[in-house]
């Protein structure tokens, strides 16, 4: 099995953080189980080491890069340091594994709809010791409509779930007042931010950040989407099972 290269000055230049010796042997580890897992079901097409490193492990902690630094953290920040966070559409466990391998303080909830990896992701989180992750199978339209999950997290991350808007609809009803929404994106235009922030005004949010990036290795351009819970979420959103997605709704 190939060994992840650990890219310690890649880290500091761009995140001005870098993983302990024990994290390190976690991304790892993870590396291994989701090579191993995508022998069983599709996880993930990147397969080489320094292509998932960039591609998931640095991506990853992009978005939680104001969590990282303790210098020049946003006003926006939530305050506490031992928070909730639901990673939705978690497909192989990114973002949200390598969060709760960063954050070993947080609790973590993995969502997936389907099944199957969902399964996997339970056993991959037991045999890395990460108790403060749990995996559940479900669609996001449903989940937030439960009590028991509805404004309960601090953070919510979505990476290649569906458009910005689609993703403030499965998000922000998740989130407790002053808790914040990543979105994980590509490119990124100051019109989708306006109009993404009306979306937002509508599910009682708004948007409070972008931070472009540039991949380490590839020099790709990334951008982080912050949105804050700031009213309670009106009660008919999310709407019902596939209507996010099929009818976004328009700023």
């Amino acid at each position: 099995m190939s060994s992840l290269p650990d890219f310690a000055p890649s880290w500091q230049a761009t995140l001005h953080w870098q993983p302990t010796p024990a994290q390190q042997a976690l991304f790892q580890q993870l590396f291994e189980g989701i090579l191993q897992g995508n022998q069983q079901m599709n996880l993930t097409r990147l397969t080489e080491p320094t292509e998932f490193w960039e591609k998931h492990l640095w991506d990853s902690l992009s978005g939680l890069a104001p969590w990282l630094s303790t210098a020049d953290q946003p006003a926006w920040l939530p305050a506490d340091t031992a928070l909730r966070a639901i990673d939705i559409g978690t497909g192989a466990g990114i973002p949200g594994l390598p969060a709760a391998i960063a954050f070993p303080e947080w609790q973590v909830t993995l969502l997936d709809s389907t099944q199957k990896k969902v399964r996997f992701l339970v056993e991959l989180a037991a045999t890395m010791a990460l108790p403060q992750v749990r995996a559940i199978a479900d669609r996001a339209e449903f989940l937030a409509h439960q009590l028991s999950h509805r404004e309960l997290y601090d953070v919510v991350m979505l990476r290649a779930v569906g458009s910005a808007a689609t993703c403030a609809e499965y998000a922000l009803p998740l989130l407790k007042l002053n808790g914040i929404a990543i979105l994980y994106r590509g490119q990124w235009s100051e019109a989708e931010a306006q109009q993404l922030d009306r979306v937002a005004a509508q599910l009682g949010g708004e948007l409070v950040a972008v931070q472009p990036w540039q991949t380490p290795i590839t020099q790709g351009s990334r951008h982080c989407v912050y949105l804050q819970k700031q009213r309670p979420t009106p009660d008919e959103f999310p709407r019902a099972a596939g209507i996010p997605a099929k009818t976004p709704l328009v700023g």
